[in-house]
């Protein structure tokens, strides 16, 4: 079976879209129709910006959308058997397997873009990859620190990141060194995505999420929340809610996927994260870029 998986934030890079904006007429009509929707040329900063520009969250999350979703349009006979996205990219997903229109995706990102942004100011915070320790000892050392410092993404077996605030953050860092940790990296973000401290950008977004149409998908979504396949429209919606505060259950959601029956994995979207993520949470599966 068919997987397609969409990136999240941390994918992009300057130029990105470019190709495809040159080289496919249905491509440069959906690009253009986001300038005019976002209200500003998100194109001349992908193709033509600096790193810098490109990494302002009100461009950086719309930018891999639209590299993933324009691409996943561009794809002859696209046809997943089911669909999965990493963080940001969950939104991608639900607009590639019919969840969402292209339109309301968009709003729906830039929105939640500008939520996060707003919440990183109101409530500075960090995060941390925490390398070479059991998921189960990296929970334990995090409930053993005093302030916020929660399990954010659990990216594949010995990689998970932790989130938080900036002092709490650095205690854990420093507990689960000692509880042998291989490295504990205090990661360059401007805040603590998927935890309690993004609570102000949840509400933001939820009340954006509940005036928007969901529609029945052509296939399931396998969601970070849940990491189960979902159809339902009203599970889907509830579940991306949560999405803000709670982790990215993604190696539980790989091992959901294959046990369900995927065994060839495409990855939509700009870099190549999430198939090295996926051969180190099952090794042989088959794994490729669109």
């Amino acid at each position: 079976m068919n997987a397609f998986i969409f990136p999240g934030q941390g994918a992009q890079f300057v130029g990105m879209g470019k190709e495809l904006y040159q080289n496919a007429a249905l491509a440069k009509e959906l690009f253009e129709q986001a300038n005019d929707i976002l209200g500003f040329s998100i194109t001349d900063i992908m193709f033509n910006g600096t790193a810098e520009d490109l990494k302002q969250t009100k461009v950086t999350q719309p930018a891999i959308f639209l590299h993933s979703v324009i691409l996943s349009k561009t794809i002859e006979n696209f046809q997943p058997d089911m669909v999965a996205g990493h963080s940001l990219g969950e939104l991608s997903a639900l607009v590639a397997n019919g969840t969402l229109s292209f339109e309301d995706g968009l709003k729906l990102v830039s929105r939640r873009a500008i939520a996060m942004q707003w919440a990183c100011e109101t409530t500075p915070g960090t995060m941390a990859a925490i390398l070479g320790l059991e998921d189960s000892v990296v929970e334990q050392g995090c409930s053993e620190v005093q302030g916020v410092v929660v399990p954010a993404n659990y990216n594949c077996p010995g990689q998970l990141v932790i989130s938080g605030e900036v002092n709490a953050i650095n205690e854990a860092c420093e507990l689960l060194k000692e509880k042998g940790a291989r490295r504990a990296l205090v990661l360059p973000v401007g805040g603590a995505f998927h935890s309690p401290l993004m609570e102000p950008a949840r509400e933001e977004l939820a009340a954006a999420i509940e005036q928007t149409n969901f529609s029945e998908p052509i296939c399931p979504v396998y969601q970070n929340v849940s990491t189960t396949a979902v159809s339902n429209p009203e599970e889907i919606k509830k579940n991306l809610i949560a999405q803000l505060t709670a982790p990215v259950k993604w190696t539980q959601s790989v091992q959901q996927m294959v046990a369900d029956g995927a065994n060839n994995f495409t990855e939509v979207g700009p870099g190549k994260v999430l198939q090295g993520l996926v051969r180190k949470i099952h090794s042989e599966a088959a794994v490729q870029s669109a």
